[in-house]
């Protein structure tokens, strides 16, 4: 899968769940169109297949889906 697309998401907090970064990005239209995508192995943070919705982010992890990534930052 290549990267067309590299977007910085800033959280105020010092991590949010995947899913939820999912929708701050713009990546899904609801928490439920997380899941499928989920299970479906379309989803990787620092390169790897994450499979956990409330997998915990912080600053610096990067979030890839459908050729967008994404790089958490600290909102200042």
């Amino acid at each position: 899968m290549s990267v067309h697309e590299t977007r910085e998401v800033e959280i105020r907090d010092e991590s949010i769940r995947l899913g939820q970064l999912l929708k701050l990005a713009n990546l899904v239209d609801s928490g439920s169109d997380v899941r499928p995508l989920l299970a479906d192995g379309q989803v990787l943070v620092n390169a790897e297949v994450e499979t956990r919705r409330g997998r915990q982010l912080v600053p610096g992890d990067v979030v890839v889906l459908g050729g967008v990534s994404c790089r958490v930052t600290k909102a200042k």
